[in-house]
């Protein structure tokens, strides 16, 4: 069963589902008329041997016509098969002697040859008239002549309505077939679309924890680290009878855990919401957040282009939050540093201190320092740099540059000057 489902798959593949199949059966339901029209109409193949002759010839006559869609593949097969057809219609048109049988079969050739030369008009004319010069030739054989006008007159206007309908049937199943390959089309559009919004959900979900993990470490992983390390000193103390300095340490640490919340809070709200204010005012929070957590002074250099979009401004207060957090918490500077400058195409955030430092190569990317490895990620995404410059003794300078070339109104060239 599966030989036989895939002989006629392969036999009958290049029809289509649309394309040659109704015309083919239309044109085997016409020359079945004209078979049973000849036969009770023709004196002549009553006789038993005419009648097999002539059906024998209308069955090879019809069967060309099926075989001829997978056949017919170049010029030179088209003109050897109807050269085939049209001697078998002259054959059995001058075996039945009929009138019916004349016009029908010849105005079914012609229409099939309009069909196949439909990419090539001249050749499909000529083939039309070689088979009209063909059938009136036929016409004057089997009536010697006789009413020859009558041939003119109605087996032209007829041609002329079989190539019309012809023409308009095989544009009508290109435009059929056109209309299906761009539903396919479509179809793997919309797959592809599909499987585009399918990855893009996927980046967007990833994006959002990598920006919720950043904004854990920035508050709560942060905050808990510097508690964790209060209280054991405030164990060591009480252990070793220091109950004063032990009482220090965990006022300190009261301090340090009211802050961490307060920063919790202020990463929810920016989860949720833009934080309110212009940049200019949510900058000179942060620096007085740190000065007065910290004590430690800082020097504020501020000159903030205009036309920058909301998430460039998110970016600055992440750095300088950021940078002047690892002051407070590790430099033990004496000295801070915030500068912001640029134009309405580059804009650039220093954060500096004059403290211990670090060796920047070997541990920004350790989990310690997890704060600059999501700076790094941050400023990388908007399509920026980050340098990280310290060293032990010579303090630290993070500097990000971050384009602003995504603004949403273009300054002209007499703003940006």
């Amino acid at each position: 069963m599966k030989r036989i489902r895939a002989f006629f798959t392969r036999v009958f593949s290049p029809w289509g589902p649309h394309s040659e199949w109704p015309f083919m059966v239309f044109l085997t339901f016409v020359f079945a008329f004209i078979y049973i029209w000849t036969i009770s109409a023709s004196v002549r193949v009553h006789e038993p041997l005419t009648l097999v002759l002539f059906t024998v010839l209308f069955v090879i006559h019809l069967a060309l016509h099926w075989i001829s869609i997978w056949w017919l593949k170049k010029d030179w097969s088209i003109w050897l098969y109807l050269g085939i057809q049209a001697a078998i219609v002259f054959t059995l048109v001058s075996i039945a002697g009929e009138l019916s049988a004349l016009v029908g079969l010849y105005l079914g050739l012609i229409g099939e040859a309009v069909g196949m030369f439909a990419s090539a008009w001249r050749k499909s004319v000529l083939a039309v008239i070689g088979i009209l010069a063909l059938s009136a030739l036929d016409f004057l054989w089997v009536l010697a002549g006789e009413q020859f006008l009558w041939w003119a007159t109605a087996i032209l206007p007829m041609t002329a309505f079989v190539i019309i309908y012809v023409v308009l049937y095989g544009r009508q199943a290109d435009a059929r077939v056109k209309a299906q390959e761009l539903l396919a089309e479509l179809e793997a559009a919309n797959r592809r679309l599909t499987e585009s919004a399918d990855r893009i959900e996927d980046l967007t979900l990833t994006n959002e924890r990598q920006r919720m993990a950043r904004e854990l470490h920035d508050t709560l992983a942060q905050g808990l680290a510097g508690l964790i390390l209060q209280l054991e000193a405030v164990d060591s103390h009480l252990s070793q009878g220091h109950a004063d300095k032990a009482q220090s340490i965990a006022q300190q640490a009261m301090t340090r855990a009211r802050e961490t919340l307060a920063d919790s809070r202020r990463a929810i709200d920016g989860l949720r919401r833009d934080l309110p204010g212009s940049l200019a005012e949510r900058l000179q929070t942060e620096i007085d957040h740190f000065k007065s957590a910290s004590g430690v002074p800082c020097q504020v250099e501020i000159s903030i282009p205009e036309h920058l979009t909301g998430e460039v401004q998110e970016l600055i207060v992440r750095v300088v939050s950021e940078g002047l957090a690892n002051i407070a918490r590790h430099a033990q500077a004496r000295q801070a540093s915030v500068n912001l400058s640029g134009n309405w195409q580059i804009l650039t955030v220093e954060v500096a201190d004059d403290g211990i430092g670090f060796d920047a190569g070997s541990s920004a990317g350790r989990a310690g320092h997890y704060g600059l490895v999501g700076l790094r990620e941050r400023v990388r995404l908007s399509g920026g740099t980050l340098e990280i410059a310290s060293g032990k003794g010579k303090g630290t300078s993070v500097k990000a540059a971050i384009p602003c070339s995504r603004q949403e109104e273009s300054p002209s060239p007499e703003e940006a000057q």
